[in-house]
């Protein structure tokens, strides 16, 4: 299969998800997706803020971290073979991203209180960013440029996978160190995340109004994968500029 048809690296957003034989009178709608994208948000930021007020009380959250990264993949996993559960396997989703990204982000902001609000800020700032340069098609996606980017996000993936692996051997990889070349990474993974929401918005354009109801959940699984994972990315940047600096 040529790497140039598939639609996006988010397995969300794939013809596995959307090739559905039921018809439902309800249609998916951006509307949808916006409020259900924003009832996940708010619960992800109430979990991080409580997870920061645990950290500055001397709780370690590290298993908060670590636990909450296996949940989100565990479940991941379940959603991509039972898409049919995602109505209730999202908000699950959800509140382990929060246990994560409240680990993370806590020591971010015990070592520097500033920088997890301004990558929250530059994830937003991004994310607009893009949707307007989508909408004004300055930039169009094509299948040359959905090709660039899946090869692009998929080979971070696998550095990143690898990276883990060596970790249980003692072996630390560059990318988790503040050496320029890990500073590069982190700003071409951060590049790459923000480039994957083009992939995201013109999906749910072709689909809106045609897909069933019951797949705004899928919609919002696949935007939160890719706010997180660009949110991430640019707070790890940051971070190691702030260490280097």
């Amino acid at each position: 299969m040529r790497l140039a048809n598939y639609k996006t690296n988010n397995p969300v957003f794939s013809g596995f998800f959307w090739d559905d034989p039921k018809t439902s009178d309800q249609k998916m709608t951006v509307t949808g997706i916006f409020l259900k994208s924003m009832i996940c948000i708010l619960i992800i930021a109430g979990i991080t803020a409580y997870i920061w007020k645990l950290s500055e009380g001397g709780t370690s959250v590290k298993w908060f971290t670590l636990g909450g990264m296996l949940s989100a993949i565990v479940i991941s996993v379940v959603i991509s073979v039972r898409k049919h559960w995602a109505f209730f396997l999202v908000p699950l989703y959800t509140i382990a991203k929060g246990c994560f990204l409240g680990g993370f982000s806590a020591y971010a902001h015990n070592n520097f209180p500033e920088l997890p609000y301004q990558a929250i800020g530059v994830t937003i700032v991004t994310f607009f960013v893009m949707l307007i340069l989508y909408q004004t098609r300055i930039i169009v996606v094509t299948k040359k440029l959905k090709a660039v980017i899946i090869t692009a996000a998929a080979s971070i993936f696998v550095v990143y996978f690898i990276a883990f692996i060596l970790s249980f051997f003692g072996i630390k990889s560059f990318i988790w160190g503040t050496s320029w070349l890990a500073i590069v990474f982190n700003c071409i993974a951060a590049i790459v995340a923000s480039f994957s929401l083009l992939l995201d918005f013109d999906y749910i354009e072709k689909y809106k109004n045609r897909a069933p109801k019951s797949k705004e959940w899928l919609a919002t699984w696949g935007l939160l994968a890719t706010l997180i994972w660009l949110y991430v990315e640019i707070l790890r940047f940051m971070q190691k500029l702030a260490i280097r600096f």
